[in-house]
């Protein structure tokens, strides 16, 4: 999409559309900034009442000698009320009209007082998505993003620069998208693996000078797994035709510094559950199970876009949990890389596996100073938390409140799970020395704990479990799919925060 932003209303260019927002008021709707030249066509609806402006309320009008043939006038809800999240959901109803109409460009107009550009500009280009790559050509029509051309009216101050930021977070956000709605047979370790490689052909560049990152992909396929003895990944992936892949991709964007954070995102590219099979109503999404890795690539491809002056080693452990001859066995015991041996109580608990393996391995490798794993983990998550909010467990505080600070800027909310080492007797095993998984009762928790055994000590470590969030039952706001890419909005405002011009 081409964005351009304007400082008066004047200055605007010819569009299909002109998005003038309004404050729900006590008798009547209020205009969010001065718009004297839209005043005569205004004047007649506004005294009738019909339109309250409350959140996501639009009224669409056809004034004459403007440069738009048409106006929306839209609601933003109670002015004390307001939140950047209510104006991106207020701004997808908006655009949900415009794909039913099939504009093509448009012009809004952002409130005055607090800054609600980038809210705006996220709110457009998240519910612009469509994904119709499965689409018979005859269909994709229909589904088409309709919107090409925006222009943002706003007198802050670095609007540009900061809608711009926005539009590569946001197209992260939409790469991300596209990886978890994608087949699983097109969504394979390998094709996870090129897709490494690709981002560093795009956006990697040798390091010739301070402000130039630097990104760099390793690939280790199933013979460098075997002979790295990632022995929890063997096992996972022992009834796949495909091989497994462990990716890791560098970015260093302050190579002074020896900051360093690991984000290890599962990679399961699909779940059947192994001999611990799903049943029906919970094995249709599975596809999504490589959500994490989605998170991780999507965020390291924002952060390299931005040039963000920080150092993130992105891990993706990743295979197929199939089902087969070969399968990995209930009540079987494996020696992990760490050298930990493993009874497997339940083969659909395969992503914590996979991830002791990763973490282990990352932190023999590089020198950290902090790890982030995310991972569609457990039912249990969406159980507590549903589809709105990720769990989040931490051995650090000042790690899980900066996490949590992110979420609530970017409403990727968190909430924090316990880690008391009483859950950890749940997972004693009388023949290794740990089991995968336990019952049912606290499942989230104790699957957390699982990876926290293969944390060393010293290394402040969070671990958020989408499960809930990654894939929805049905799409709601800004996200037409199910698919959310959730992750990449909060992490990028994690490592590089926006500060905006007031």
């Amino acid at each position: 999409m081409h964005l351009t932003t304007v400082s008066k209303i004047a200055q605007r260019p010819q569009t299909d559309l002109l998005i003038l927002p309004f404050w729900e008021g006590v008798k009547k709707a209020e205009p969010t900034c001065p718009i004297e030249s839209f005043t005569t066509d205004l004047e007649s609806l506004l005294q009738t009442n019909d339109f309250k402006g409350k959140k996501g309320e639009y009224a669409l009008l056809y004034p004459g000698k403007k440069k738009e043939s048409r106006l929306l006038l839209l609601g933003f809800g109670k002015k004390e009320n307001a939140s950047d999240e209510i104006v991106r959901q207020a701004v997808a109803c908006a655009i949900q009209l415009c794909r039913k109409k099939k504009w093509t460009s448009l012009s809004i107009v952002c409130p005055e007082g607090k800054v609600y550009h980038v809210p705006i500009t996220e709110g457009i280009l998240l519910t612009n998505y469509v994904y119709d790559a499965l689409k018979h050509d005859s269909l994709k029509e229909e589904s088409t993003a309709s919107l090409k051309n925006l222009c943002l009216i706003a007198t802050s101050k670095n609007v540009e620069k900061e809608c711009k930021r926005t539009q590569i977070i946001a197209e992260a956000v939409n790469f991300a998208r596209d990886l978890v709605n994608g087949n699983a047979d097109d969504i394979t370790p390998q094709k996870l693996a090129e897709v490494a490689q690709e981002l560093c052909r795009e956006l990697g560049r040798k390091a010739s000078g301070k402000d130039s990152p630097l990104l760099k992909a390793t690939i280790l396929g199933k013979k460098e797994i075997l002979k790295a003895g990632l022995g929890l990944i063997l096992a996972v992936n022992r009834a796949s035709f495909r091989d497994p892949a462990l990716i890791i991709l560098e970015y260093r964007g302050k190579p002074s510094s020896k900051e360093c954070t690991a984000l290890i995102g599962k990679g399961i590219t699909y779940d059947t559950g192994g001999l611990i099979l799903k049943p029906k109503g919970s094995i249709e999404t599975m596809k999504d199970d490589m959500s994490g890795a989605a998170a991780v690539l999507g965020t390291i491809k924002a952060l390299a876009a931005l040039k963000a002056s920080v150092n993130v080693i992105g891990v993706i452990p990743s295979t197929e949990n199939s089902i087969g001859s070969r399968s990995y066995k209930p009540g079987d015991v494996y020696k992990s890389y760490s050298g930990k041996m493993v009874e497997v109580f339940d083969t659909d608990a395969e992503g914590r596996l996979v991830l002791a393996d990763a973490i282990s391995y990352v932190q023999d490798h590089y020198y950290l100073t902090r790890m982030i794993d995310v991972a569609t983990l457990t039912g249990g998550a969406v159980v507590a938390l549903g589809e709105h909010v990720t769990a989040l467990f931490s051995n650090d505080d000042e790690l899980a409140k900066k996490l949590h600070d992110a979420g609530e800027a970017t409403f990727e909310r968190l909430w924090r799970f316990p880690l008391y080492p009483e859950y950890k007797e749940a997972l004693k095993s009388t023949i290794a020395d740990i089991k995968n998984a336990a019952d049912r009762k606290a499942s989230s928790i104790t699957g957390a704990i699982f990876i926290q055994e293969f944390v060393k000590d010293e290394i402040p470590w969070a671990h958020l479990d989408i499960a809930g969030t990654a894939y929805l039952s049905a799409p709601r706001h800004y996200h037409s799919t199910p698919a959310t890419g959730v992750g990449v909005r909060l992490l990028v405002e994690f490592f590089s925060p926006l500060t905006t011009a007031k």
